[in-house]
């Protein structure tokens, strides 16, 4: 395995997905690619972001930086080689997985139905990556103090 594609947003679940890919590139010797996917539409003539709160490229950029030191730390141990894509996340991801041999993502990200067990990116990506597909699970702490 030579490079692992991590969709981040900036949401819980996404820096559990890639702390799980950089724990496997760790093991594996691949090259991380975590990659935050903003997309701009247009609403009645009015530019609007999304998934960032009405982000550009640099928030984006920003948030993925945030995001892979709050994960990785100062000295990570594997190489990691972010990216800021334009687009739909899940048609993104899915497109950039053909030069990945492995894509991981959060089971939920920061859309608003919080009672779905998967998120639409994570459905779109288990549906339709041209590689494997890891969701890795949003975990919640112990209630019984273990």
């Amino acid at each position: 395995m030579k490079r692992i594609l991590v969709g981040v947003d900036g949401s819980e679940g996404s820096r559990y997905a890639l702390a799980w890919a950089i724990d496997h590139a760790a093991a594996s010797g691949a090259v991380v690619r975590p990659a935050i996917v903003w997309q701009r539409t247009f609403d009645y003539g009015r530019d609007q972001y999304w998934p960032v709160d009405k982000a550009t490229a640099e928030d984006a950029r920003q948030r993925l930086t945030a995001a892979i030191a709050e994960v990785a730390g100062p000295d990570p141990a594997v190489t990691i080689d972010p990216l800021v894509l334009e687009g739909d996340p899940g048609s993104t991801l899915c497109a950039k997985s053909a030069d990945a041999d492995l894509l991981v993502v959060g089971s939920r990200g920061l859309g608003g139905f919080a009672g779905l067990v998967l998120g639409s990116v994570s459905t779109k990506c288990a549906h339709h990556s041209r590689c494997p597909v890891v969701i890795v699970p949003h975990r919640t702490p112990p209630t019984d103090g273990a």
